[in-house]
Formats: structure tokens, C-alpha cells, sequence
């Protein structure tokens, strides 16, 4: 009778359910800090000092006689906006709502006849004196977002991202016949590059990060993007291996390709941000140069898709939609980054990129061992420092 009493105990307490007593902690915290908001944090008296004010500028629009600012109050005080100033000159200006609370964001929409191709310093003034300072390298108007818009974006995003990925897969034929030995070592650069790819997109994504709004997270938005794609990749990964059991051959190969292209799309739609913002504000010449350089450099993400599977290859629909994966978010990276472009969402975009390629990294090592289960030795620690060369190469010709 005593073993039985206590075989019930862990799942009752009398007679009241579990989830209450999990919900009373929840309770008794929303009443003590309700209360302790409305009496107006007793105790804590009036903070000394000046506001602290900061305004981060999010977005820039330039039309015909007018610069169109999106910001928002990264400070924890109230920020009302007083006067804009271009170049030391003060300017008309509206705002949609002049003072902002915190993380609240309004659009500015200054008066001014700007000249393209010159750099202007916009300052926003607030009602305590203080100032915010945005610079705008070079003044050039800002495409609309139509359909002939869209269909530049969309054809960047194939040139850069699809094409080159799909040529970077018809190494496959190569990859099937080359001896075991050497596929360790292709599969070591395999991993040089993507590892330069987790690098690049991390540094990428602090750099953008570093531009927009620090409250929302900053830099931790980079690592929190990481975290999530790694994270998410590695469910789906332990779903595959579910579902199919100890994947050998084939399906192991398969779905550790599928996984490749995930993390590589995750990249691409990063990359596609930056190319399309940099295209918004005049940074991005749309020549051959630099779609040779994006080629070049993107086609050895294709071999990265198809080395897993060198043993038995899978069908032809099925390396397409592994290209398209892929490549693909390339062409909405482009969209968003051109038309609605938000340096935080860039910033997780990159992290997560970064992090998935990390996991793909993770699925990819045990067949780079030797026969003596090394993961570093000489083989392949040349074939990953091949990989690292061959991108840092070809990511000099790219200038986003």
C-alpha cells in the first residue's frame, strides 16, 4: 500500500492538478509586477541626469526634392523630434508622429532638392538639443518598386545565385568517378567552404547589424539567427533519420545533400539582401564584372551540393530542386533587400545562414575521417584549406 501511496505522489499534490500549481508561480508574478506598475516603482524616487535619446535610422527613400527617413527610438526615453538639418542647413520637414516612445518608429520626410551622385549629412534635432546624424554616400533616387523592378531583382538573383550553383553541380559526373581516397579530400573542401561561408556570412551579419537599431538586439540577433537555424536544421535532420532509420548510401547521401542546400539558401537569401539594399542606394554597379565575380564564387557552393551524394547519385528533378534550394532565395533576398530592406532582419537572416551551414558542417565531417578516424589529418586538412582559399579568391571580385 506504501509503494503504491508513493507511486501516486509525483503526479498529485491532494487533489489539486499539476497545472495549477504550475500556473499560481505565474499568477502571483503578473499581479507583484501589475502592482508594481501602477504605483509607480515605490521606492525608486526620479532618475538624475540628462534623457538619454538615441535614434537609429533604419531606412533611407530618395525621391525628386525629398529624403524620406524611417527611425526609431533605440534609447529608453521619450524622443520628440524638433528639426532636421542636410548639409549644416535646416530643412522643412514632417513626421508622422514627432515624439516617439521606446522602440516606436516613425517616417521622416525632409524637403530637400539634392543632387545625385553627391553625399549628404541629414541630422535630426530633438527637443533637448541633442542630435542624430545619418550619412548618405551617395545621393541617388530610389528605384519603385514595380514589376520591370521586381524582374531586374529577380534576374540578379538567377545570375547570381541559380545559374552558377546549377553549373557548380555539374561536377557530379567528376565527383562519381574519382577514387574514395580523393572523394575524402573533395569533401574536405566541401567543408573549407562552407566554413569560410559561416565566417564571411557571421562578420556580414555584425557589420549590418552594427547599422540599424541596437534595442531590438544588435549583434545578438547575428548569434540568436545561428542558434535557431542550427537548431531547427538539426530537428529536421534527426526527422529524416527517424523516418528512414540508420540512413545508409543513398538516403544518408540524400538528405545530407538537401541539408547542404538548405543551409546554402539560407546564405543566398542573405547575400540577395545585400545586393539588392546596395542596389536601392546607388552602391551597386550592375555590370558583367560583377556577375562573373558572383559566378565564380557561387559555383563551388554547387559542388558542395553534389559531393555528398558522388556514390549514388539521385535523379535529374531532384538535383534541380536541390539547385533551386539552393539558389533560389538569392532572387527574394534581392526583393526585400531592394524594396523593404531592415538591417536587424538582415542581421538574423545572416546568423542563420551562418548557423545552418555550421550543422551541414556537423553532418559532413565523418566522411571526411580516415581509416583511422582522424577528422584532421593531412588529406584533409589540405582539401579544407583549399576550400577556405578557393572562396577568399573568388570573393575578391565581389564588391557588395
Amino acid at each position: 500500500m506504501e509503494a503504491r501511496t508513493a507511486a501516486r505522489a509525483p503526479g498529485r499534490s491532494g487533489r489539486v492538478p499539476a497545472w495549477v500549481l504550475g500556473a499560481v508561480p505565474l499568477a502571483l508574478i503578473a499581479v507583484a509586477l501589475a502592482a508594481f506598475a501602477a504605483l509607480g516603482g515605490p521606492g525608486l524616487g526620479e532618475r538624475k541626469g540628462p534623457p538619454v535619446e538615441d535614434l537609429a535610422f533604419e531606412r533611407t527613400v530618395l525621391e525628386p526634392g525629398k529624403i524620406e527617413l524611417t527611425v526609431r527610438n533605440d534609447g529608453p526615453d521619450d524622443v520628440t523630434i524638433a528639426q532636421a538639418i542636410v548639409n549644416d542647413s535646416y530643412a522643412d520637414f514632417a513626421a508622422g508622429d514627432r515624439k516617439l516612445g521606446h522602440l516606436e518608429a516613425t517616417k521622416v520626410s525632409i524637403d530637400y532638392h539634392w543632387v545625385e551622385g553627391d553625399a549628404y549629412t541629414v541630422q535630426l534635432l530633438t527637443s533637448t538639443g541633442a542630435t542624430s546624424e545619418h550619412e548618405i554616400p551617395v545621393a541617388v533616387e530610389t528605384p519603385n518598386p514595380d514589376l520591370g523592378f521586381y524582374g531586374l531583382m529577380a534576374l540578379l538573383g538567377i545570375y547570381v545565385g541559380i545559374v552558377p550553383i546549377t553549373l557548380g553541380m555539374l561536377w557530379l559526373p567528376f565527383v562519381r568517378r574519382i577514387d574514395p581516397r580523393w572523394l575524402r579530400v573533395l569533401m574536405a573542401v566541401t567543408v573549407g567552404l562552407l566554413g569560410f561561408l559561416a565566417i564571411d556570412a557571421t562578420l556580414e551579419g555584425i557589420d549590418v547589424a552594427g547599422q540599424g537599431s541596437q534595442a531590438l538586439g544588435g549583434a545578438s540577433l547575428v548569434f540568436l539567427g545561428g542558434l535557431v537555424a542550427y537548431l531547427v536544421l538539426s530537428g529536421v535532420e534527426a526527422w529524416l533519420e527517424g523516418r528512414r532509420g540508420k540512413a545508409e548510401g543513398a538516403a544518408r547521401g540524400g538528405h545530407v545533400a538537401m541539408l547542404v542546400a538548405i543551409a546554402i539558401g539560407l546564405h543566398n537569401l542573405g547575400e540577395g539582401l545585400a545586393i539588392g539594399s546596395a542596389y536601392a542606394v546607388g552602391a551597386l554597379a550592375l555590370g558583367a564584372f560583377l556577375v562573373i565575380g558572383f559566378a565564380l564564387h557561387n559555383t563551388t557552393e554547387g559542388l558542395a551540393i553534389v559531393a555528398p551524394v558522388a556514390q549514388r547519385p539521385p535523379g535529374m528533378g531532384r538535383l534541380i530542386m536541390l539547385g533551386l534550394i539552393a539558389g533560389g532565395p538569392a532572387i527574394l533576398g534581392a526583393w526585400i533587400g531592394a524594396s523593404a530592406f531592415n538591417s536587424s532582419l538582415a542581421a538574423f537572416l545572416l546568423g542563420a545562414g551562418a548557423g545552418a551551414i555550421v550543422q551541414v558542417i556537423q553532418q559532413l565531417a565523418p566522411s571526411v575521417r580516415d581509416r583511422a578516424g582522424r577528422l584532421l589529418h593531412p588529406a584533409s586538412v589540405a582539401g579544407m584549406l583549399a576550400g577556405f582559399a578557393v572562396l577568399y579568391v573568388t570573393s575578391l571580385l565581389i564588391s557588395v
